[in-house]
């Protein structure tokens, strides 16, 4: 059983945790310039959109990277991580040809991030069993790692590719036609895989969640952040605020295995949104931004660009998103929180972080 848990823990919580960096490095890191590059003009934004461009292109590598690095990996181990990490995200276009016809950088999208997670995982997995184990370990370990890892990729990211594109076309089905149970739905899962040791903005995007969809999931995302960040403002102060608020979260994990029920404010608030997001207000957001949350303001600054493409005046979208994602989140949150700790639910020191 010992050795059943520990596996599990190295995939799901140690694997999935590296996955989230990697991606937030890439893709995430890149939509956020891909923004700042649009507010430039003339050549100087032109360089930022190019660099962000290059960034989320490289969504596989950096997966594969922060795989191995998070498993302290060899360098070679590593870096060839990378390259398999590459391989699993884009394994569609590889095998239909589309790589071959344009080069890598013509391909629309950045790629299947759980096919470059399970290409890196095991690329690093072999890898490591072979890394420094012959004189030649300059070309035995990368040579072994890319192979073994494109392998796995190919195989199995066709198929995850396109199950998850299936799963998340019902999902944006679901929700257009019920709303207010997908707005709960949504809104209540995105947040939690928010808060879990997995990545929910790989989800998102491997899901493809757009429309009302995306924008519950976004709502949900933020109600976990921005509530765990108010709930526990009187333990962890400011800076308590903003690594949760603006970071993630998932730091609140140790706390909530020891007491499942400091979850229930951000639960409980993911769940009355999520339906005002779908039927009040029609807010929506992109893949990018659906499982996000406040994270570097991705989720919110996502949602802008989604609604002002959808019509919605400016204005209007911003104080959906201030309101929604910002304000309601931090006020619904704080008096089921207080409702809690009167009832002595919630204790002083059930929330605080120790970083």
């Amino acid at each position: 059983m010992k050795i059943i848990k520990k596996a599990l823990k190295h995939l799901f919580i140690d694997g999935l945790g590296a996955m989230a960096l990697g991606l937030f490095a890439t893709l995430l890191v890149g939509t956020i310039l891909e923004q700042v590059g649009k507010l430039f003009p003339g050549q100087a934004g032109a360089y930022i959109i190019v660099i962000a461009t290059v960034a989320k292109k490289l969504t596989g590598f950096g997966i594969g990277v922060a795989v191995a690095s998070k498993f302290k990996k060899a360098p070679l181990v590593t870096v060839s991580a990378g390259v398999a990490g590459m391989v699993g995200a884009f394994a569609s276009p590889i095998i239909n040809g589309t790589l071959m016809a344009d080069g890598i950088f013509a391909l629309a999208g950045v790629g299947e991030p759980l096919g470059a997670f399970v290409a890196s995982y095991v690329a690093v997995v072999i890898g490591g069993l072979v890394s420094g184990k012959t004189k030649i370990d300059i070309l035995v370990s990368p040579i072994v790692t890319i192979a073994v890892g494109a392998a796995a990729g190919l195989l199995v990211g066709v198929p995850i590719a396109a199950f998850m594109t299936k799963v998340g076309a019902l999902i944006n089905w679901g929700a257009e036609q019920q709303p207010f149970i997908a707005g709960i739905l949504v809104s209540v899962l995105m947040g939690i895989a928010l808060t879990l040791p997995i990545s929910s903005a790989a989800i998102g995007v491997s899901l493809g969640l757009s429309g009302i969809a995306a924008g519950a999931a976004a709502v949900g995302c933020c109600a976990n952040m921005i509530g765990f960040a108010v709930a526990s403002f009187r333990e962890n102060k400011v800076g308590g605020l903003v690594a949760q608020g603006l970071g993630t979260s998932m730091l609140q994990m140790p706390n909530i295995v020891k007491r499942p029920q400091i979850w229930i404010p951000a639960i409980l608030t993911s769940a009355i949104l999520g339906p005002i997001s779908t039927c009040v207000l029609g807010m929506v957001n992109n893949p990018t931004g659906s499982g996000m949350g406040t994270c570097g303001i991705v989720g919110p600054l996502m949602g802008f660009q989604a609604m002002t493409e959808a019509g919605v005046a400016p204005v209007a979208a911003i104080v959906q998103i201030v309101i929604m994602h910002f304000i309601a989140p931090a006020v619904l949150s704080l008096i089921f929180s207080e409702a809690m700790r009167k009832l002595k639910w919630i204790k002083y020191g059930d929330m605080k972080l120790h970083t």
